[in-house]
C-alpha cells in the first residue's frame, strides 16, 4: 500500500518513575495482545526492537524530591541512543512503556532528530496530568509527574539528560489534550511557559474535531515532526482501567479513536510512546486491546474509505 510505514517497537519496561509497580510488565502486555500483528494487517512493515536494559547505573543525589533519580536518567540515555538509530535507519519508533517518564527520552530524541533534519517538533501530549512538576515542587517525587517540565527546560531537571544532548522544545508547539489533573504549581507554570492546555471542559465545550484540526493544519504547514504520547490515564477509567493513577472523566472510545483517525488522515505520526500501561490492573485484557486498536487506528484502520 502506498502509505505503508517502517515502523521499531522498542520496549522500555521503566517503573523507576511510578509510584505503584507493574508497567513494566506494558510491554510484554501489548506484545502478547497482537501490536505488531495489527500493524502488519494495515500493510505496515513492522520491526520489534527488543526492550531496553538501563544497567548498569548508579544512583545520584538530586536538590530535591526525585525518587530512583540515577535509573531515570540511565533510561533516558538508552532511549535515546536506541530512538536515535531507529530514526535514523527511517523506522517510527513506537515506545511500548513503562511509566511517562520514558518520553523525557523519546521526546527529546525526536526533537534532536528534527533540528538535524532542519525541521520543528510538535507534541501531542494526551494525558489525565500535566506532568509539569519539577523535584522542587512534586509533592510525590515520582517523575514521571516531571517529564513535560524537564522537556519544556524547567530547572532541576538537568539531572536527567546528564551525558546526552538537551533539545530545545518550542512549547508553543506543546499541546496537551485530555488535562484534567493540575497541582497549582503545575498550573502557574505551564501558563508561564506558553504550553497549550486543552482541558476536559474544552473538549466537552468545543469537541475534539473543533480542537485538533487546527493543530494539525499547523504542524502540516509548518513541515514538523510529530511526537504522540498517549498516557493510558488519558481515557475514561470505565474502558481503560489498567493505570495507577485513574482520574475520572476521561476520553471516551469514540473520542480517543477519533484523535488518533485525524491524526492518521493527516499522516504526520513520526514517533509514538504508549505510557503507564499496568496489565496488573487491567480486567482481562481491555486496557491493553483498546491501546491496540488506539495504534491501529493512528496507523490508518478505518471501518470504511471515505470519499475525499
Amino acid at each position: 500500500m502506498s502509505n505503508s510505514r517502517n515502523i521499531a517497537l522498542i520496549g522500555v519496561p521503566v517503573q523507576s518513575g511510578a509510584g505503584r509497580r507493574g508497567c513494566n510488565m506494558g510491554p510484554a502486555a501489548l506484545r502478547t495482545a497482537g501490536l505488531a500483528e495489527s500493524l502488519e494487517a494495515e500493510g505496515h512493515r513492522v520491526r520489534d526492537a527488543g526492550d531496553l536494559d538501563p544497567c548498569p547505573f548508579e544512583e545520584i543525589d538530586v536538590e530535591g524530591n526525585a525518587r530512583h533519580a540515577g535509573e531515570t536518567a540511565a533510561w533516558t540515555r538508552v532511549i535515546d541512543r536506541a530512538g536515535y538509530a531507529v530514526l535514523e535507519a527511517g523506522e517510527v519508533p513506537i515506545y511500548m512503556g513503562g511509566d511517562h517518564s520514558l518520553s523525557m527520552g523519546s521526546v527529546n530524541v525526536t526533537a534532536r532528530w528534527a533540528r538535524q533534519q532542519g525541521r520543528g517538533l510538535s507534541i501531542i501530549w494526551l494525558d489525565a496530568h500535566a506532568d509539569f512538576n519539577t523535584p522542587q515542587t512534586s509533592p510525590s517525587g515520582n517523575v514521571h509527574g516531571m517529564p513535560v517540565a524537564g522537556l519544556c527546560g524547567m530547572p532541576g531537571l538537568d539531572f536527567v539528560y546528564e551525558g546526552i544532548e538537551r533539545a530545545s522544545i518550542d512549547t508553543r508547539h506543546f499541546h496537551q489534550l485530555g488535562i484534567r489533573s493540575v497541582d497549582t504549581i503545575e498550573r502557574t507554570a505551564l501558563v508561564a511557559e506558553g504550553v497549550d492546555v486543552i482541558d476536559m471542559r474544552r473538549i466537552d465545550e468545543h469537541g475534539i474535531t473543533r480542537l485538533l484540526t487546527p493543530i494539525l493544519d499547523g504542524v502540516a504547514k509548518r513541515g514538523d515532526l510529530l511526537h504522540v504520547s498517549l498516557d493510558v490515564d488519558f481515557l475514561d477509567p470505565t474502558i481503560g482501567p489498567a493505570v495507577g493513577t485513574c482520574v475520572p472523566g476521561g476520553a471516551t472510545y469514540r473520542e480517543a479513536h477519533l484523535i488518533m483517525e485525524m491524526i492518521s488522515d493527516f499522516g504526520l505520526a513520526s514517533s509514538i510512546d504508549l505510557a503507564e500501561l499496568n496489565p496488573f490492573l487491567d480486567e482481562r485484557g481491555r486496557t491493553t486491546n483498546l491501546l491496540v486498536d488506539l495504534v491501529s487506528s493512528l496507523f490508518g484502520k478505518k471501518t470504511i474509505d471515505r470519499a475525499a
